[in-house]
């Protein structure tokens, strides 16, 4: 993957997804971005079930920002863009935008920090500062 290039991931909307309405519940798209960042991060060879094993390290959110602008509905089929915006020692923010057809449902931005089994920050994974050269 090349630096700032966007992750695309897909997803179909089922019933245990929406709402009353048949829409889908807020809350449920910060679960597809979160289920969307993790096979970014797969993509760029990160596990995290083996990050966690070998290094203790895992990545908590710190912020999170979500623009809800359209809802997704029963058996749409959206797409999630996840792209890594910055990175720091021990953050990075990522921009992730869910997408049906052409029109923006969703606009996220999270930031992620790492930390290691005490819950203190550490360092970033070399595999994600790559991104950004």
């Amino acid at each position: 993957m090349l630096p700032n290039q966007s992750y695309i991931t897909e997803f179909r909307i089922y019933y245990e997804d929406t709402d009353a309405g048949g829409i889908v519940y807020y809350a449920n798209y910060l679960k597809f971005a979160e289920r969307a960042r993790t096979e970014w991060l797969r993509s760029i060879g990160i596990e995290q079930s083996i990050l966690q094993k070998n290094e203790g390290l895992a990545f908590v959110v710190r912020h999170v920002e979500a623009d809800f602008l359209a809802p997704a509905r029963l058996d749409d089929i959206i797409v999630m863009e996840t792209c890594l915006q910055e990175s720091g020692k021990v953050r990075m923010k990522i921009r992730q935008t869910i997408k049906r057809g052409k029109a923006t449902l969703v606009d996220i931005t999270v930031t992620i920090a790492c930390i290691n089994r005490n819950g203190k920050p550490v360092r970033l994974p070399a595999a994600i500062g790559k991104l950004e050269n």
